[in-house]
């Protein structure tokens, strides 16, 4: 990729935060490094924590790498932070519209702070409320909109200065799966019409799938592997063989089982999971029930509560590259929230 086909790119990015009281830094970015393609959608892959918002804060200057380099539309985000302000566009995760204000309001005031004339504005207000259908709530309070609205005035505000580059931080976390698929339809008919370089943060792997021509998985904020989704489920081949052990089995018996089944490779255990990879998952999955059933027989406690075989997936290379699956990645990574 030459230097003039690049939208963004980072190198060897690290970021650690305070831990609190005799606590150790929180090492958010620990060597991440991405290059993104300029007019494509680039996904940041990874559960709550793994680094995504950390990356886009500082690429949109809002944080600063304690080391390590970064360009925006070839522009140094440390050299000159105010140069990247004026071409880019930035959807954080909470919305920034005024809800005292219109949807027309929000964006008009959005192009003005941003150097835009009135009138200049007020039609990119309209071709905007249009674009994303929002034109007969234009006049409503932004407090009436729904979730799914709201988002779409969120992105339509970052849309305003007609930015070279756009991040989407998480755009469509907490809106209902209806919402959310209207908003990846928005979306895709978006970066048409835009021809812009996009970053997109988000914890869905459908969301990921559908929008990003290529994406990053971001693990203890390092890339753990890049490429396009149908690239990386293309490298793993074969099947995806999964069994659920009934509650209060021995996944660890069951995983050694496994290891020695002729056909299955890459065996794993999460939770009460079983995963492993085979050739023909079709042909595998009886041998595998079998032979878990006659284990059961001699005394093992290695009852099934279900199976399945799947194509590969995104959750499947997630797990071959971190050790464990995305929903175990998600599910830790809420409970370190909490605590």
């Amino acid at each position: 990729m030459t230097s003039h086909e690049v939208g963004i790119s980072a190198h060897e990015l690290r970021k650690s935060y305070p831990g609190g009281r005799q606590a150790p830094r929180v090492q958010a970015l620990d060597g991440l490094s991405i290059e993104v393609e300029a007019g494509t959608i680039f996904g940041l892959l990874g559960p709550n924590g793994a680094g995504k918002s950390t990356t886009v804060k500082i690429l949109s200057t809002l944080s600063r790498a304690d080391s390590g380099s970064a360009e925006v539309a070839g522009i140094d985000v440390a050299r000159h932070p105010d140069q990247v302000r004026r071409v880019i566009g930035f959807v954080a995760q909470k919305s920034v519209a005024d809800p005292m204000d219109t949807g027309r309001e929000n964006l008009v005031l959005a192009g003005r702070l941003q150097g835009m004339r009135g009138a200049h504005a007020r039609d990119r207000a309209a071709e905007l409320l249009e674009r994303f259908s929002l034109t007969p709530a234009a006049d409503r309070l932004a407090k009436t909109y729904s979730g799914g609205m709201a988002r779409k005035l969120d992105v339509a505000i970052g849309l305003m200065n007609r930015p070279q580059v756009l991040f989407l931080d998480e755009p469509t976390t907490g809106l209902d799966p209806e919402a959310r698929a209207d908003m990846w339809s928005e979306l895709e008919a978006m970066a048409k019409v835009e021809r812009m370089t996009v970053l997109l943060t988000t914890h869905y792997l459908e969301e990921a799938d559908r929008l990003a021509s290529r994406l990053a998985i971001v693990d203890h904020g390092r890339v753990v592997v890049a490429g396009s989704p149908e690239q990386l489920k293309d490298g793993l081949h074969g099947d995806a063989v999964i069994v659920e052990l009934a509650a209060g089995e021995d996944a660890a018996e069951g995983l050694r089982l496994l290891e020695r089944l002729p056909g299955l490779d890459e065996v794993l255990v999460d939770g009460r999971m079983l995963r492993g990879r085979a050739a023909s998952g079709a042909e595998t999955l009886p041998r595998v029930l079998a032979a878990l059933d006659s284990a059961r027989l001699s005394g093992a406690r290695l009852a099934v509560a279900s199976a399945t075989v799947a194509r590969p997936s995104l959750d499947d290379v997630y797990l071959r590259h971190t050790g464990r699956s995305y929903s175990a990645a998600a599910a830790a990574a809420s409970e370190g929230v909490r605590a």
